[in-house]
């Protein structure tokens, strides 16, 4: 009986670490979605920095 019961308690020990939360994966989400919306921010950046250097350049006499 000892060893069914400590069988048993290992299985569950197992599948308890095992399984992902819904809050983590919802926090593992939200930190991806952040990530990509930076990235997508930088970009957007670069591209307007080189807009804006491309009309400077096209306005400055040589």
């Amino acid at each position: 009986m000892k060893k069914l019961l400590f069988m048993f308690i290992a299985a569950s020990a197992f599948s308890f670490a095992s399984c992902e939360s819904k809050q983590e994966k919802a926090a593992d989400d939200a930190a991806e979605h952040r990530e990509d919306a930076a990235e997508h921010q930088e970009e957007a950046a670069q591209d307007n920095a080189e807009a804006s250097k491309d009309s400077i350049d096209a306005v400055t006499p040589q």
